[in-house]
Order: C-alpha cells, then structure tokens, then sequence
C-alpha cells in the first residue's frame, strides 16, 4: 500500500504525519517553535527553525513509520510522494546563493504594518484591493510585511532588485529547502493570501506591485495546489543542514528521490481534507486561530459581511474559490491560560477547569490579543474580561475563555449566512470540524448549541495534514480523482443542538455587546 508522508508547519508547532492510502496515520511527530515577540504587536519565527523541526519531525515519523512497516514485511519504500501544510501570510526572505534568510519571519499574527494599511485604506484603495485578491486590506497579509522587509532589513531593497532574494510563504521556504535550492514556488492558494496575487487572472498583480514596491524578481513561481513541485532527495532528513549528514539509521529504504505532489495553506488543505470539494461545503479549524471556509465552486464570491474571498486548494488548472472567515486568537486563549495567566499547567486542562463551573457566570472573554479578525476587522480592538463579579473565579474565565472560540466561529457563519441567503444559494446544514481544540467536547457541544446545526467531528482531525496528502496523492496516481477521497471521509462524532434559539441569540447578543466595549478602547 501506497504511503504519503504529510508535512505540516503550523504556528505554534511543526508536525509531519505519514498516512497509508486509506487516509490512517501510520506515525507521526511534532515539535513546539518558539515564538518572538521583540515589541508589542510584533511577531517573528527563526526560518531556519522552521525549517529543522520541520525536517526533524519527518525524520522521527519516517523512522517510526519504518519500524511498525517493519513488523508487517513492509518498509518505507512504499513512499510516494509528499505533501506540504503550512501557516499562511508568515513572510520569510532570503538569499538565492546561501539560501540564508534576511531576517526572522514576519508571522501573519504580527501587526506591525498596520499604519501602512491604514494609509492604503486613507487613500481609497480597498475598492481595488479587494476586487483584484478578494481580500480587505490588512497587515495580516503578506504583501506589506514583504514591502516592510525590503524597506527595514539593511541592504535589502537593492538586492532584491538584482534579483538576489527569494520571498516565499512557509510552503515556499520548506520547498526551497526540500529541494535544495532548485524550485522556488507555491500553489495558487497560498499565493491568495499575499495581497499581491489576483485571484481572477491567476497571476501576480503589477499594479498592487507597484502599490507595495515589490519586485517580480523575488515571487515564486505559482502553480496548482496539486502539481509535482519537485523532487526531496533523501539526503534532506541527514543530520546536516542541507542534507550534509547523509540518510540516519532506519531510512535506507527510502526512495532516493521522492515526488513533492501537494501544497496549499493549512486552512485551505483542511477543506480539502474533510472532502469539501463542492459549493456549500463548509469546515472550521480550532487552531492557533479559527478559520472558517464555505467552498463555493469555480465561482469567486464576494462577501458583503466583512468575509474574505480566496483561493481554494485547487486540484487542477480549474479554478475553485472559497469564503472565509478567519478568528486571530482561537486555541492560542488556551496558551494564554497557560503562559500568560497561569491558570492551568497544561493545555490539556482547560476542559476539566472550564466544566468545574456550570457556566461561564456571566463572564464573557473577547481574546482581542492582535484585534479581531473577520466578520469585525478591528484592528485596534484589545482584550477584554467583562461581567466580572465578586463571584467570579479562575474556573468562569476559564470557561469564558473555551466559549470565546465558539463565539467569534459562530458570527463567522452568521456572516457567511447573510452571504449565502444574499445570493440564493442553499444554507450551510452542517459544520465540518477540524484542528487540535475539536476534540473539546464541550467547546464542539457549545458551537452546536449556539450554531443550531450539527457539528461533525472525523474520525482523523489531522484534516490539515491530510488534505496535503491527498492533494500529493492525487498528483501521483495513488488517488484516481476527488471521488475516490470523498469516500474515505467518515464521521466520529456528530454534536446536535441542545439549546434554545432564543437562549443562543440572547447569548450572541451578549458576546457582540462584549465586542462593542473591546473596541471601544
């Protein structure tokens, strides 16, 4: 049997995941990255950290993957092909000679171009911007952190004009770096999430070019989200940067070339992973953020409701469009808990906290930590505790905190509602769910509850991770067409509404009174 090996580079973690051909995880590991934060708003990764969890992981997978293959008459010649995942709009620059970044990566969290946005919005222009790329303007994209390195890092304007650099998303930067230098690419999916990219013609954009002063020369090449990127020589998972160390112990069965059929961004791979290749389609993903896609076919629709048009992960040369909602702070409330407030020890914890409480007591979280996010774009908007009592405890911020993810999911698919009712088509029936924060059964219980559809949980929540395998699969012949991966897809838990209509509307009413006093300053 056919297996795929899945790297996913995510914000908080690097995970790579080797899956067989029905979709089942043979192994898999994962390694936290450190996060920076050198000034208030701003938000960094190391690339070359990215990078080396993200080789070490495949290695620690492909190494247990060949000891289980092992016990069975198998090994990891079977390999065939690769698919990568990754954090979208993080913004990473750097030499085509050394393959050495400029300067750390500019994660899409990080706010510090907003003044520039703010001057783009002054002058008239998100008519333009959101007509060419579907999105609004906002530093959570990467063309303004590209055009805020060339104009920061000493040095780099000029050689980026001789044609001596190389941007890329982190799908970008992991090719680069699986080929050794040879491809410099991404797939139209992630290329979406640039503000630099028309999503119409398929191509780079010269006037939003010119806007941002970005040079062609440094953008990769943009290709389909299944396509045979390149080739990853086995060498890459030595010890050595590079591949210099040679293959480790346990991998001498690997093909000496193997084929890197599949890229798209993480939250466009999950659709793709939860089977959702047809208008009406719709998924959410409990990760660092929450992010919300409706497919909606080779049409590029076009949200009234603070929603974002992008590219879906596209399979072929035919165009396949999505709506999106995107929540800044979703599990990270979590680490928040844990890091900042120090309310609980482990991640793992805050369901056992939250449910110590019946209710969250009134108390009600708005994690503005970096603004918020679709439907409200506020990006001066802060966090707020509010309805705060001599009653409350660390157990109701706790619990309002978990609540927090399924409030900001929910006014998503509000907003994704009025769109859908605006252009005739049918509503959403059901939630498709993904991402680590899923396996909460009290948070899936409560978006339910407040959703009033029924939210569908997969038997493999790694939906990210698989939807670049599946993307990679298909480009190598283990997958015959999309229908043969819309059925594997299988349920593990289905979550029906309990609640009352009128007790979930009074409840939203409440979260987006919490949002007025977030944004009020």
């Amino acid at each position: 049997m056919a297996l795929i090996l899945a790297l996913d580079q995510g914000t908080s973690s690097s995970r790579s995941i080797v899956f067989d051909a029905q979709g089942h995880i043979v192994a898999s590991a994962q390694q936290e990255i450190p996060q920076h934060y050198p000034q208030p708003g701003w938000v960094e990764h190391d690339p070359l950290t990215l990078w080396h969890t993200q080789r070490d992981t495949a290695r620690q997978a492909l190494q247990q993957a060949a000891t289980a293959l092992a016990r069975e008459g198998r090994s990891l010649a079977e390999l065939r092909a690769i698919g990568v995942t990754n954090q979208r709009e993080t913004t990473v620059l750097w030499r085509r000679d050394t393959g050495q970044p400029l300067a750390r990566a500019i994660v899409w969290q990080d706010r510090r171009t907003e003044a520039q946005c703010a001057r783009w919005r002054e002058q008239g222009l998100e008519a333009t911007v959101r007509a060419k790329t579907g999105l609004v303007i906002d530093a959570y994209f990467s063309g303004s952190k590209l055009q805020w390195l060339l104009d920061h890092v000493e040095g780099a304007r000029t050689a980026a004009e001789r044609g001596e650099l190389a941007f890329g998303t982190v799908d970008s930067w992991l090719l680069w770096q699986l080929t050794g230098g040879r491809v410099h690419a991404t797939d139209v999916s992630n290329a979406s999430r640039t503000m630099l990219f028309n999503i119409h013609t398929g191509d780079w954009d010269d006037e939003l070019l010119a806007l941002m002063q970005v040079p062609r020369s440094v953008l990769p090449q943009v290709r389909p989200s299944s396509h045979i990127f390149g080739e990853a020589l086995a060498e890459v998972w030595g010890d050595g940067d590079g591949g210099s160390g040679g293959v480790p112990a346990g991998l001498g069965a690997l093909p000496r070339s193997i084929p890197i059929g599949g890229m798209a961004g993480d939250q466009q791979a999950a659709l793709f992973g939860q089977a959702g290749f047809e208008a009406g389609l719709a998924k959410n993903t409990y990760g660092t953020g929450c992010f919300m896609l409706m497919h909606t076919g080779a049409q590029a629709a076009t949200s009234t409701n603070g929603l974002l048009t992008t590219a879906a992960a596209q399979p072929d040369a035919t165009p396949a469009y999505a709506l999106e909602g995107s929540v800044f702070i979703g599990g990270a409330v979590v680490q928040w808990l844990r890091d900042g407030l120090q309310a609980i020890q482990a991640a793992s914890q805050v369901q056992s906290l939250a449910e110590s409480v019946p209710d969250a007591g009134g108390v009600m979280f708005v994690p503005a930590f970096t603004g918020l996010g679709a439907p409200y774009w506020q990006s001066d908007a802060r966090g707020a505790i509010v309805g705060l009592t001599r009653g409350s405890t660390v157990a109701h911020i706790a619990r309002a905190a978990l609540e927090s993810i399924a409030f900001q999911s929910t006014a998503l698919l509000q907003a994704m509602g009025r769109d859908v009712a605006a252009a005739g088509a049918r509503p959403v029936t059901e939630l498709r769910v993904d991402g680590g924060a899923c396996v909460n059964n009290l948070l899936m219980q409560f978006q339910a509850d407040l959703l009033g559809i029924p939210v569908v949980r997969p038997k493999v929540v790694e939906t990210t991770a698989l939807g670049a395998a599946y993307l990679a699969g298909l480009a190598t012949g283990v997958y015959a067409d999309r229908h043969a991966i819309a059925r594997l897809w299988q349920a593990e838990r289905t979550f029906y509404p309990t609640l009352s209509r009128e007790r979930a509307d009074e409840l939203m009413a409440r979260w987006e009174h919490a949002v007025r006093q977030a944004c009020a300053g």
